[in-house]
């Protein structure tokens, strides 16, 4: 079977370095953006099967990227949102720009592997 790749953006190192391990256990090739520089970057050359971002990140947020995926680039790859708690605004405005889900911090890695599963396999 063919690896799924999945753009994890991330600037927790911790974090991310932990939904790397996960992600990858479970079977996706996994490309870590640190911030959304490294994301836009990444972005120019490949397209992911499906995008895991914190809405909360250095140049460039989660929402500006959602923007971007959908508006610029018109890609209609899943995107999943990450965000701390107590963040509705962000969210809903996430949303509305076509995240496909959300998840909140502390982010359990079981769960973000049934969410990315579950939206990969709506194709």
């Amino acid at each position: 079977m063919v690896k799924k790749n999945l753009l994890l953006a991330e600037d927790d190192e911790l974090l991310a370095s932990l939904l790397d391990y996960r992600l990858q256990k479970g079977g996706y090739n996994v490309h870590l953006a640190n911030d959304g520089r490294d994301v836009k970057e990444y972005l120019k050359t490949a397209t992911p099967d499906i995008i895991v971002s914190d809405i909360m990140m250095p140049y460039f947020s989660g929402i500006e990227l959602i923007d971007y995926v959908r508006n610029q680039l018109n890609l209609k790859i899943p995107i999943i949102i990450i965000s701390s708690a107590g963040n509705e605004e962000n969210v809903l405005s996430a949303f509305e720009l076509g995240a496909n889900d959300f998840i909140s911090k502390p982010v359990s890695p079981s769960e973000l592997l049934v969410r990315v599963g579950r939206e990969l396999n709506k194709k």
